[in-house]
């Protein structure tokens, strides 16, 4: 049964609040008893001297205080920003915030409650989201869904990886191998509709941590956000790239670029459900009825390192997961999980293997999807009753190699340069090897040690906290830079990976703050992930909801779903069939945009408002993170 949970629905700001010079922005979601709460009071002039309020919704007084000083300028608009706190109100009730000064403002209500009260229903919208980004034949039906898609996938052709120029354009046609195979189901990568190992090898794997970590938040203890069956149904189709038999990687289902002589998966608009017999017998939409699927190199061939750790790492995942529930299943999960991690290419020279064409995801670290994998097989090694015909029986030999890849991260060119996200996994693979060495006993000879581990997830933090001490907001990521959402809910949960691991709570207001920056509290008033809050995005660059959805807020709606979030700029350009949204393409958010950051809600820009898998994933993390530590 499909769990559905909205969390309000989206409600514009009156037209004489869009006239203000002067905003109050808050987490939308609301703030949990004990945690630390603020709100920011963004102004075009000088607010020194005023007061803010806030209210209960029967007009009563809750808690009242002086604005704070400025936290400095967020545009040629609005050059001061304030803080709000109101850390010391810790009673539960839905509030707004009135400020009194030379300009008046009064803030969206927002909750103040138990943080699972607060989070259940977006860890549930997450659930959701994937449900409707499924493709194949097991689709769930629901307001959004109603027919199955690309149900020819299950046939479909292999072919090389294709050349394309240096405009991303197709050169020639694709090279076929004459071999079929099912490369059915799986859940589409974005708004498109292609299919990638590259995000979704991240995903399964992040979000089976979620389900081994958190049952009661996205286990078996949960009643409305299971995601055990979901985690399957995207294992499955890692199983279907990956032949274990001849040890051959597939890695893309979909032609996302093409020519003049063949149209792609990026160049039309439509639902699904008509692919398979799109144009009819027309050869230029081949590759719209016959998905080709991409081979990574021939059977038993090395493979790029990303992939084959973050590949071994889910597939590592599913055998602690399912070990007990579904035995068979996860012995499958753990032998396929030690063959690709043999075949990893650790002397990869050029670029690695991730999209074609690879502009799509340029990836350049490699060493912690490495780490990530050795560690996920060492826990799963550290089990009892280990099935038979294993290749390595011994945890250690995997602790050894979490070790050494651990340090090569560590001692590399990009430590910590980036945090959790699909480019940088290592807070995810330093957290469980930190666990995984516990006490230290099992230290000795290795290249890294549990402190060292720790350290650099400080140092991670570290280098978050001193972005965010740079920003108004306080948020820990550059706003005008890609994937700034799920930067946000990977800061978050690594804030509450490191606390856990260390016993303190230093990161812990960063963390909170970090996640109601991407929940309302930013210059723009929005929260990045649908369905949360008041005000949300709902012009989406995704097919299926502006073919579908209501396009304003009312369901149904992607709900869950992360969107990429502000950027250094947001992307225009139709397709045929695309509705626009807004209707009149109007730009509600364009005089909050700072001096180097935009964000647009709007069915064109991609580069702002477009949903992805890996987007998507740290976000049920860092809500459970929050839950279990309330």
């Amino acid at each position: 049964m499909l769990v559905l949970v909205l969390t309000v629905v989206l409600i514009p700001e009156p037209a004489a609040a869009q006239a203000q010079s002067v905003f109050v922005r808050v987490n939308q979601v609301g703030y949990a008893l004990s945690a630390a709460k603020r709100a920011y009071l963004m102004a075009s002039a000088s607010e020194a001297g005023a007061a803010f309020t806030v209210k209960r919704v029967d007009g009563t007084t809750a808690y009242s205080a002086p604005v704070g000083s400025s936290l400095g300028s967020w545009s040629a608009s609005y050059p001061f920003v304030y803080a709000l706190d109101f850390d010391r109100l810790s009673t539960e009730g839905s509030f707004t915030i009135e400020v009194r000064g030379p300009v008046g403002a009064t803030s969206l209500s927002f909750r103040i409650d138990t943080a699972r009260h607060l989070y259940d229903g977006l860890v549930a919208n997450t659930l959701s989201f994937f449900r409707n980004e499924r493709d194949g034949l097991s689709f769930i039906r629901s307001p959004l869904r109603t027919d199955p898609g690309h149900l020819n996938d299950a046939h479909a052709m292999t072919y090389l990886t294709p050349a394309f120029d240096a405009n991303d354009v197709l050169i020639g046609d694709l090279s076929p191998l004459n071999a079929t195979i099912d490369a059915s189901g799986g859940w589409w990568d974005a708004g498109d509709y292609m299919k990638f190992v590259e995000t979704h090898s991240y995903t399964v794997a992040a979000l089976l941590m979620g389900v081994r970590d958190f049952p009661e938040q996205m286990g078996s203890g949960s009643e409305t956000s299971n995601f055990s069956a979901e985690m399957k149904f995207g294992l499955d189709w890692l199983q279907r790239m990956w032949d274990d038999k001849t040890r051959t990687l597939y890695y893309q289902v979909g032609l996302a670029n093409g020519n003049d002589q063949t149209v792609s998966d990026h160049d039309i608009w439509r639902l699904p459900q008509v692919d398979d017999t799109y144009g009819g017998s027309d050869p230029l939409f081949r590759y719209i009825r016959n998905r080709p699927v991409f081979r990574a190199g021939p059977p038993g061939s090395l493979i790029s390192p990303n992939l084959a750790g973050r590949l071994a790492a889910a597939f590592a995942l599913c055998y602690q997961v399912y070990r007990e529930s579904d035995p068979q299943y996860a012995k499958r999960c753990l032998l396929s999980a030690e063959h690709v991690f043999d075949l990893a290419d650790t002397a990869r020279k050029g670029q690695l293997l991730t999209a074609a064409p690879f502009s799509f995801y340029p990836e350049t670290e490699w060493r912690d999807d490495l780490e990530w994998g050795a560690t996920e097989l060492t826990l799963a090694l550290a089990s009892e009753h280990l099935p038979s015909g294993l290749p390595h029986r011994n945890a250690r030999f995997y602790l050894q190699s979490a070790a050494h890849w651990a340090h090569a991260y560590i001692t590399g060119p990009t430590d910590a340069v980036d945090t959790f996200n699909l480019y940088d996994v290592s807070a995810a693979a330093h957290y469980d090897l930190a666990r995984a060495l516990g006490d230290g006993q099992h230290a000795a000879g290795l290249q890294v040690t549990r402190a060292a581990l720790i350290a650099d997830l400080k140092k991670q933090l570290d280098g978050a906290a001193s972005v965010a001490a740079a920003d108004p907001f306080g948020f820990g990521f550059p706003w005008d830079q890609f994937d700034t959402t799920t930067h946000g809910a990977g800061l978050a949960a690594t804030a509450a990976m490191y606390d856990s691991l260390t016993e303190t709570k230093t990161y812990t207001t960063y963390g909170q703050r970090w996640l109601a920056n991407i929940l309302g509290a930013n210059a723009w008033g929005t929260s990045l992930i649908v369905g949360a809050g008041k005000v949300f995005p709902v012009c989406m660059q995704h097919q299926v909801t502006d073919l579908v959805g209501s396009l304003d807020g009312s369901p149904p709606i992607l709900a869950g779903a992360a969107v990429e979030g502000p950027n250094s700029f947001a992307a225009t350009g139709t397709v045929g069939g695309m509705i626009a949204c807004p209707p009149d393409g109007s730009d509600r958010f364009a005089q909050f945009n700072g001096n180097t950051t935009v964000y647009r809600d709007n069915v064109e820009s991609w580069s702002t408002v477009e949903p992805a898998i890996d987007l998507t994933a740290s976000s049920p993390l860092a809500f459970a993170w929050q839950i279990r530590n309330s």
